[in-house]
């Protein structure tokens, strides 16, 4: 490490509220190095942004920040905006979680890193324009000299990330504070920006306080890391000890709460997992303290399996374990770290069957869905050869068609019952217009969707096709905009059960039901969308789903916007669910070692075609498309030593346009192992478009397609494996 940048000592923030002072960081200590990566993970609300906003001095003025924040030993605590102005940008930097709200949409990127540059150097707008064109070669974007003109909304997620990053490190700083730069991000896109980050850290020597939820980035990133829980620091160690001998309980729920680390043999990591695991992941029981109302003595007792009154006594400062630097605030640090009391099934789920049983409605209602006709294992959905094309218009009063969207552009799908079958790659590669397709229960564009034995194109009115609803339902990715922001959340769980005339007194009783299995309280049903957190709102959208006990349920990204636990618990849920009511899934996500844990079989999507299929032990364990494997090996695993040493294979560029495709082979544009081929191979790549066939896993031969098999579309799959 280098010298000393940061020094944060005794830091408090507190806000004004109706209810009296909320206190969201308490007592915070740390230092950052020059060239040292530090990490704060946390559940949502335990004050891990505020600690980034009050070092940046982005509070407002209502805001009281209190104890000592010194950057190269100069107090920022107290200071006025003109000051912190100075510094922001030059010395300090920050990484902001939405690029696109961040960036002003009037103004190209090229104009906004302009500005970021002149504010604090005094240079003509032709070194200016360089220095933005040069700064975002340096994060990776192609064709820098054009993209300089291009308006953030011209760009994908990922590209605003690395041109936010591009922003912040343009003045070269020498602390850069990176807040969630990953989430929603699709894996390899995150395998690029955190490359990004790693690498405009080491050429400037800067450091990086990174905040996620995200302990695989951590694993990856991270020189220590600090877990704050309720406002304050409750572990902090070095990123290989707290990953290796966590000794705070509150640790051991978030590791507890992860899925298995294997993501297949190319990512050197352990034990294989089985497909569409039984084992449920841990949970951290009940919801974290208001800071407005926190309990006596340690604020996680009330969630912790090891409590006793000695806990509620007084909270336990961070203090060291032995001659280490590990610090923990736990009245049981020594025993934990000494493995006297045993910990490997602390946080091990207690889902009531009970809870599960009583799922079903009143059997007098219209709403009771289950089919006594539906044998187990029989076909729910099949698409065939199923092709969804928007057409692109220019004009208004003459409107004339200028091209094609080839959204979704011929696949084959079966899902059966009591199976889930997850849809991943990156995002615009047809996931989520899959599921619309199928949703919209309306012909594709060309090819047949049949659901629950029934062609879509036989339906032909509202009635036939409600019939179909009550047992297809979906959680959608944003839950805010699926919900009315005008109905309360008794409402909005209730409506589904009304359209089906279920009785007044049993939808109170279901709501309730609902609101507990989901992990909300029932002071919740009284409050409006806007007054819930993110991950309160997904909740929200799962109960509304599960109302009337549909047979197939859609989930387009259903936890992407939940904390760890939270995601733990709705994962359990679900699969209670699916064994007890025979539920099947169509689980769309691009969390690869979540799909790996709950799935039974995986399709993998790009540019509107499946490259690969079958069942996730023949995927992860064997996966035979370029594309996949690129997947597959930036997976972050939460373990340093196995996530440090993996050999990475990310894919060239960016994702072409739906509306202009490649010839041939779709890949073949971002192919890392074409490289490898002949000539005349990387021709074939070019002009012919591989068909889907079926890898004999244990023969190494291929063949036709067969539905039900490991399929892959390649002409060189085992080329490239080799």
């Amino acid at each position: 490490m280098g010298d000393l940048l940061l020094d944060v000592q005794d830091l408090h923030v507190r806000f004004a509220h109706e209810s009296g002072s909320l206190h969201a960081v308490r007592g915070l200590d740390f230092s950052l190095h020059a060239g040292e990566s530090l990490a704060i993970v946390g559940e949502s609300g335990s004050g891990k942004s505020a600690t980034a906003m009050a070092i940046m001095g982005l509070h407002p003025q209502s805001a009281r920040v209190e104890g000592s924040i010194k950057l190269h030993g100069q107090q920022l605590v107290g200071r006025d905006d003109q000051t912190l102005s100075q510094l922001r940008g030059k010395s300090m930097a920050m990484v902001f979680q939405d690029p696109l709200s961040a960036m002003t949409p009037v103004y190209t990127v090229g104009e906004q890193i302009v500005e970021a540059v002149c504010v604090h150097e005094s240079c003509s707008p032709t070194v200016a324009i360089s220095r933005a064109v040069e700064l975002l070669d340096l994060v990776g974007i192609a064709e820098p000299q054009r993209r300089v003109h291009a308006y953030p909304h011209e760009f994908s997620g990922g590209m605003r990330q690395r041109a936010m990053i591009a922003m912040a490190i343009a003045n070269n700083p020498d602390v850069i504070i990176a807040d969630e730069p990953t989430t929603a991000l699709d894996v390899t896109i995150q395998a690029q920006v955190l490359t990004v980050l790693q690498r405009a850290c080491r050429e400037l020597h800067a450091a990086l306080i990174l905040i996620t939820h995200d302990l695989g980035v951590v694993a990856r990133v991270a020189d220590r890391a600090i877990v704050m829980y309720a406002g304050r620091a409750v572990e902090q160690a070095p990123v290989n000890a707290l990953f290796k001998k966590p000794a705070m309980p509150y640790t051991l729920g978030l590791l507890a709460s992860l899925p298995g680390t294997d993501t297949g043999a190319d990512a050197g990591a352990g034990a294989s997992a089985s497909s569409a695991s039984t084992s449920l992941l841990g949970t951290i029981p009940g919801y974290p303290p208001s800071p407005l109302s926190l309990p006596s003595g340690c604020s996680f007792a009330p969630r912790c399996p090891l409590a006793s009154e000695q806990c509620l006594l007084e909270e336990p400062p961070l203090t060291p374990i032995g001659e280490t630097e590990q610090y923990v605030a736990c009245v049981y640090r020594d025993s934990i770290a000494k493995n006297t009391i045993n910990t490997r099934d602390l946080f091990l789920p207690e889902l009531s069957d009970a809870g599960v049983n009583d799922h079903n409605l009143d059997n007098n209602s219209s709403a009771n869905p289950v089919d006594e006709n539906q044998n187990a294992g029989s076909v729910l959905l099949e698409l065939s050869d199923v092709k969804q094309h928007y057409p692109l218009y220019k004009g208004t009063i003459f409107r004339h068609q200028t091209g094609t969207v080839f959204a979704v552009d011929g696949i084959d799908v079966q899902l059966r019952q009591e199976e889930t079958l997850a849809l991943v790659g990156e995002s615009g590669c047809g996931k989520s217009t899959t599921a619309l397709t199928i949703l919209d229960l309306a012909p594709p564009t060309h090819g047949s969707i049949k659901v629950f034995d029934t062609n879509v194109d036989s339906l032909v009115n509202n009635k036939q096709k409600l019939a179909i609803r009550r047992k297809l339902q979906i959680v959608f990715q944003d839950p805010m905009s699926s919900l009315d922001p005008r109905m309360p959340v008794f409402d909005l769980i209730a409506e589904p059960l009304g359209v089906f005339n279920v009785p007044l007194n049993v939808i109170e009783k279901r709501v309730k039901e609902l609101l507990s299995l989901v992990g909300l309280e029932a002071v919740h049903a009284e409050r409006y969308p806007q007054q819930l957190s993110g991950g309160q709102l997904q909740r929200v959208c799962i109960a509304r789903a599960l109302a009337i006990e549909p047979r197939l349920l859609v989930l387009d990204e259903p936890v992407s916007a939940l904390d760890v636990s939270i995601r733990a618990g709705i994962i359990n849920l679900l699969q209670k669910l699916k064994s007890t009511l025979g539920l099947s899934y169509l689980f769309i996500a691009h969390d690869l070692a979540l799909v790996r844990h709950f799935a039974d079989r995986v399709a993998v999507m790009y540019l509107g075609r499946i490259v690969e299929t079958g069942t996730v032990d023949d995927v992860y364990n064997n996966p035979m498309h370029p594309y996949t494997r690129c997947l597959l090996s930036v997976v972050p695993i939460p373990d340093p030593v196995l996530e440090r040493d993996r050999t990475r294979i990310v894919p060239i560029g960016d994702l072409p346009s739906p509306s202009d495709p490649p010839a041939g082979c779709r890949f073949h544009t971002r192919c890392p192992m074409k490289a490898a081929l002949s000539e005349a191979q990387q021709q074939r790549c070019e002009s012919e478009s591989p068909e889907l066939i079926s890898h004999d896993c244990a023969s190494g031969l291929s063949s036709q397609a067969n539905i039900g098999t490991h399929q892959y579309a390649c002409h060189f799959g085992h080329e490239t494996k080799s």
